[in-house]
């Protein structure tokens, strides 16, 4: 797999108009967090430095092919002396494949409070799951091989018992990454859509799915390195209709939040899927 250094490189075609490379893949489609990480790029190339992308609204419109690159046009919304928006079209064979609005925003002063991070394991205590053997996940790690990820095993979770679904994944990137912070911001949107849809299964681990992201919501709330330990707490407070609703607080070792995420995804019946309980490793 390649680095993510290389798949956050985009050329510049034009005023506003970028491309990512195709990355080699075993999917059937583009990894949704490889476009919502490029269309991202994109975005902050066309703002000044003094803003900061605190958030971004994503729908996945078509599936994208992993064999050909992405044109991301940018459109310059609104320039304000606070806040900046974009909105970023990904577009293969002519066709939009994605949608995304961002907002920017000058750092200010204001009140501060944040939820505590939830009593977990830490990562030094759990498998690294790319020495999983089992075929399903073989597969999902040749893909991220670059990330460590390690699942919190169910019995080793603090469950509520007002919550339907529930998992929790420690998540680095291995190698470290450049000091700039833009850049672990856009790494972070990549790694987000993850495994995120992958908590919506676990009630249900024994019924196979038709999965995909639908639309993404995440929300950047202080400074964070991609290459240092996070924690996802993810939940699924929903699923009905052939969709499942997930959420996300993405947390420092220090226990900051540092992100927030909303996702709805796909999750239909398919009796033909495979699957691997606890992670989005369909897609």
């Amino acid at each position: 797999m390649a680095g993510i250094e290389e798949i956050l490189e985009l050329e510049r075609i034009e005023n506003d108009i970028y491309r990512g490379s195709s990355i080699p893949s075993e999917l059937q489609r583009t990894f949704g967090g490889q476009v919502a990480g490029q269309a991202l790029v994109s975005a902050v190339k066309t703002v000044d430095a003094a803003f900061r992308v605190h958030s971004l609204h994503g729908y996945f419109l078509r599936p994208g092919n992993p064999n050909e690159p992405t044109v991301f046009t940018v459109d310059r919304i609104r320039d304000g002396r606070s806040f900046a928006t974009r909105r970023v079209t990904g577009i293969q064979d002519g066709k939009a494949i994605f949608t995304m609005s961002a907002s920017f925003h000058v750092e200010d002063e204001g009140i501060e409070h944040q939820d505590r991070m939830p009593a977990v394991v830490g990562p030094e205590e759990l498998p690294d799951l790319a020495d999983d053997e089992s075929s399903a996940r073989k597969l999902f790690f040749r893909e991220w091989s670059r990330w460590d990820v390690r699942l919190v095993p169910s019995e080793k979770l603090t469950r509520s018992a007002s919550l339907a679904a529930q998992q929790q994944v420690w998540i680095r990137y291995r190698d470290p990454l450049p000091d700039d912070q833009v850049f672990h911001v856009c790494a972070l949107a990549y790694m987000s859509d993850m495994t995120l849809l992958g908590s919506a299964k676990v009630p249900h681990e024994d019924v196979a799915t038709q999965t995909a992201s639908l639309d993404h919501a995440l929300w950047f709330l202080r400074p964070f390195r991609a290459d240092e330990w996070l924690l996802y707490d993810q939940t699924s407070p929903s699923a009905g209709l052939g969709r499942a609703l997930t959420q996300g607080r993405i947390y420092d070792r220090e226990g900051r939040m540092v992100a927030a995420v909303t996702q709805e995804g796909l999750m239909r019946f398919d009796r033909t899927a495979t699957h691997t309980p606890g992670l989005d490793a369909e897609r």
